[in-house]
């Protein structure tokens, strides 16, 4: 088998199934198999698991085991010589794993891949490529200066190597992963990514960033941005500096009193976010189906234009992308060509009455039922 797709859910069951139903065409033409690892969700994200995508293989866990235990359970059922780990509220394009293939090949001594990610208004998400965040590099990051975090050497469209990748996609050869013990199960959600980023590094390889293929994330779905979050993301991260750096005593203290002071920060930043409010003044929807046209009509209150295709120059408007019409490659394409346009933008996956979107990486997204 030539790849592995390993999908950790929680409490997620639509953008899961928008997920899957991407990830079910970009494996079309591949010997692949789909693992999803439910920690647990109590909701209907694994009933609809089994109703809509039968050829998955679905893991149930008991209890939320957090990121890595998960990830971990899933890649010791995986059968691919290749491995993708996954996020459930990510969208991948048709020619994802294929272009992945053939980069992959090009490459010398090669460690784990990163993609391009993008949330849902299009706007670049820097953590997709990043550097190694040594003591000095986290404490200028804590305070707010960002400047060495992220790999600003390599421009977001190219193709090449960078240090640290982000865990809602991370591409590798399967024995790479379990060669190096697969995550730190230290970490309950977040920092495992750097960590195994960073022990793939220290182990001889090189991780690469391959700009050239977008990955839609609707960041932040699977974990809520609230206090239990702060407390899960700044213990990875003291986690990460006493296995790594702890004897850089100095900085050590001065990055564990950079946490506290950050976190402080954050608690701050976070009250003070709210909703980007939508202020759309038309609808597009590309699609041929009149029926979806008819209920979209009933939620939104304004007339909907059923197109084919959408222009470069539309601004201020709801633009609802219907998979059945439209590809998942496309959608994303759209999202960021007009993102500088103030357009809002919903995905309705395929044989689905509902349709997801987000106006911020920061708040949760918006699920519409359209049943």
């Amino acid at each position: 088998m030539k790849l592995s797709v390993i999908i950790l859910n929680y409490k997620v069951p639509q953008h899961l199934m928008l997920c899957l139903d991407s990830v079910t065409k970009a494996i079309e033409s591949i010997d692949a198999e789909i693992i999803v690892i439910d920690n647990n969700s109590a909701d209907k994200s694994c009933e609809l698991v089994k109703q809509n995508f039968t050829e998955v293989n679905l893991i149930r866990n008991t209890e939320n085991s957090g990121f890595s235990k998960g990830n971990n359970k899933g890649v010791k059922k995986a059968k691919g010589e290749y491995l993708c780990i996954l996020n459930p509220d990510t969208v991948v394009p048709e020619d994802c794993f294929t272009k992945l293939f053939k980069y992959h090949q090009e490459l010398e001594n090669p460690g784990a891949i990163g993609v391009q990610l993008v949330d849902g208004t299009g706007e670049f998400l820097e953590e997709s490529k990043r550097n190694i965040p040594i003591p000095r590099v986290a404490i200028k990051k804590l305070l707010g200066n960002s400047s060495s975090y992220y790999n600003f050497d390599l421009k977001k469209d190219e193709n090449g190597p960078t240090d640290i990748l982000v865990g809602a996609f991370m591409f590798m050869e399967t024995h790479l992963f379990q060669d190096i013990g697969g995550f730190d199960e230290d970490y309950f959600m977040y920092g495992e990514d750097i960590d195994l980023s960073y022990r793939i590094h220290k182990a001889g390889f090189q991780n690469y960033y391959f700009g050239e293929s977008k990955v839609l994330h609707y960041k932040g779905e699977s974990t809520t941005k609230d206090q239990e979050y702060l407390k899960n993301f700044f213990n990875a991260m003291y986690i990460f500096y006493k296995k790594h750096f702890k004897n850089y005593t100095n900085s050590f203290k001065l990055v564990k009193q950079s946490l506290k002071l950050s976190m402080v920060f954050e608690k701050m930043k976070l009250k003070s976010i709210k909703p980007n409010k939508q202020n759309f003044k038309k609808v597009y929807l590309i699609s041929k189906d009149k029926s979806l046209k008819n209920k979209l009509e009933t939620k939104v209150s304004l007339e909907i234009n059923l197109i084919s295709r959408i222009s470069t120059t539309t601004k201020d408007t709801l633009i609802v992308m219907d998979a059945d019409q439209i590809e998942y490659r496309d959608c994303i394409k759209t999202i960021v060509d007009l993102k500088s346009r103030n357009n809002v933008f919903r995905i309705k996956p395929r044989n689905y009455n509902f349709m997801i979107g987000s106006e911020s990486k920061y708040v949760k997204g918006e699920v519409i039922d359209l049943s």
